[in-house]
């Protein structure tokens, strides 16, 4: 029999202290193993698969796995359930829960990230950049210091780091962006990530990030037609984790939509009456975007990689600089079927392959004598590309 049981600082349950003493073997942090008296052989948890799977071949008797707060939240359960184990569990309080319970903070609208290790940092900043309230489970290379270096500048967030919770030395540390860069952390165990300027709404019915849009494709005045914008979004997939460029962004009709399914938005746009517009969009959807204000392409040159981007304006060059930055879908959209071609084989030479859709919408209007007509916009020609490799 194999017990997980949660360790959180505070006194053992009754149940945790019995399972303890009749284990032939413990499994656990060092940190956790030496604060208790244990008589049963111990093993480090870096090798916790192959000492249990000694331990159970031997037949030796019941074991215990020691974890920290909650064991089945983004903890050893799975990892022990993946390989064909079924534990009885005894959970403690959660890192998550005494760290926003230290903060002073509610957290039914956090959304709470686990990362495994320094390739998802991109996804985790992404979710900061465009959730107000996340709960970082700091992982080596993805902790306070890094976090603040790629949200800075465009992200301003408050970050409260909490280390050693539940132990000793547990601190809980209110840190401007600046400071968390350079100043040395003690084991952080959480991170939590806030934007200070918020304004909650009224209270969800669900936890963390909230269900997507009720609609999409929304009436902007002086836009590109609904029916073309829910084509490019469609191309776009923006999600949670993902940053999208919004290039040539106009009023930021794009760059607002996906906002609005969860994913972080850059948008570049040179026109200073348009700027005004977008900042007006984005104030009026409750979401955000960071809007760098500048010509493509040098105004692309020091914002972060994209995951995809939209092309609005700018031409072959512009669409070729994106490109550059290997985002993983690229869509554009030009006004004449000659520069298809043009943009077509820009892409392929980036190693992108892309294929062209003309989007011509007809809507029913009402004429005087109470009958309906079909009125057409102007068609719109949408490129849409992907790395070859990956198509």
């Amino acid at each position: 029999m194999i017990t997980v049981v949660g360790w959180d600082g505070s006194e053992l349950s009754a149940r945790a202290v019995d399972r303890l003493h009749e284990a032939r073997l413990v499994v656990g942090p060092d940190a956790i193993l030496g604060q208790l008296r244990l008589a049963a052989p111990t093993a480090a948890d870096g090798a916790l698969l192959q000492a249990l799977d000694d331990h159970l071949e031997h037949g030796e008797g019941p074991a215990v796995v020691l974890a920290e707060g909650d064991p089945g939240f983004f903890g050893v359960v799975r990892t022990l359930r993946s390989h064909g184990l079924n534990p009885d569990v005894l959970p403690a309080t959660s890192l998550v829960t005494r760290a926003f319970a230290c903060a002073g903070l509610n957290w039914e609208d956090a959304l709470v990230v686990a990362p495994s290790g320094p390739a998802q940092l991109n996804r985790v900043v992404n979710a900061c950049r465009a959730h107000p309230k996340v709960a970082l489970l700091v992982a080596p290379g993805v902790g306070p210091g890094e976090i603040a270096r790629e949200l800075a500048p465009t992200t301003p967030r408050a970050l409260i780091v909490c280390e050693d919770l539940g132990g000793p030395d547990e601190r809980v540390t209110h840190s401007r962006m600046g400071e968390a860069t350079t100043r040395p952390w003690k084991d952080p165990d959480v991170v939590l990530v806030v934007d200070p300027l918020h304004q909650p709404k009224e209270p969800g019915w669900v936890a963390g990030a909230q269900p997507g849009p009720a609609e999409w494709a929304l009436p902007f005045e002086n836009a590109l037609p609904a029916e073309v914008r829910a084509f490019i979004l469609a191309k776009l997939g923006p999600r949670l984790g993902d940053l999208v460029w919004d290039v040539g962004a106009g009023a930021g009709e794009i760059a607002v939509e996906c906002a609005r399914m969860g994913a972080a938005v850059m948008a570049v746009e040179r026109d200073e009456r348009l700027c005004a517009e977008l900042r007006a969009n984005v104030l009026r959807h409750g979401v955000k975007v960071a809007l760098t204000r500048g010509q493509a392409p040098p105004a692309l040159e020091p914002l972060p990689e994209p995951d995809a981007v939209y092309v609005g304006g700018g031409g072959p060059d512009v669409v070729v600089a994106c490109a550059a930055r290997r985002p993983r879908t690229l869509v554009c959209t030009v006004k004449k079927i000659e520069q298809v071609s043009s943009v077509l084989a820009r892409l392929r030479e980036q190693g992108y392959r892309g294929e062209g859709t003309q989007i011509l919408a007809s809507r029913l209007t009402l004429d005087p004598d109470g009958s309906h007509a079909l009125s057409a916009s102007d068609p719109v020609f949408v490129v849409h590309a992907t790395p070859a490799h990956t198509a």
